[in-house]
């Protein structure tokens, strides 16, 4: 008789639950598509001297304003100016849309260790069980 390389036929795992592993994983997957929904409506402004912008919450650019009679057309260095204060508007905007990104996926990046960037390998081995070949 062969003999089972697992022992008597219990779960290797002990009591791990893969359907209850399964079903978390959806519903973190269900919060995470609500709080993109939610981010992708919400609009942010950051402004920098004369200028405002508004962007989204994953950071398209959405709007820019210039206050009327701030900057002369006709000017290049009032024209280099207008560009660096859209810059610096929208690096403000962003800053803000960074954070409530962060406030509203926080939650969830601590559920997965804190680590988005570890859900794409990694070092994490492909085959951390150690059967078969661990490819490469």
């Amino acid at each position: 008789m062969t003999q089972n390389p697992v022992g008597d036929g219990a779960n290797p795992l002990g009591s791990f639950d893969l359907g209850a592993m399964l079903e978390q994983a959806q519903q973190m997957q269900a919060q995470l598509m609500a709080a993109q929904a939610e981010l992708a409506s919400t609009l942010v402004e950051g402004s920098a001297g004369g200028v405002r912008v508004q962007i989204s919450g994953t950071g398209e650019l959405t709007g820019v304003t210039v206050t009327p009679g701030s900057f002369d057309g006709s000017d290049a260095e009032s024209l280099a100016d207008l560009g660096d204060l859209v810059v610096a508007a929208f690096r403000d905007a962003k800053a803000k849309a960074d954070a409530a990104a962060s406030a509203a996926l926080g939650p969830m990046a601590g559920a997965l260790g804190g680590d988005f960037g570890a859900l794409g390998g990694g070092d994490v081995p492909r085959n951390p069980l150690g059967f078969g070949p661990t490819g490469g």
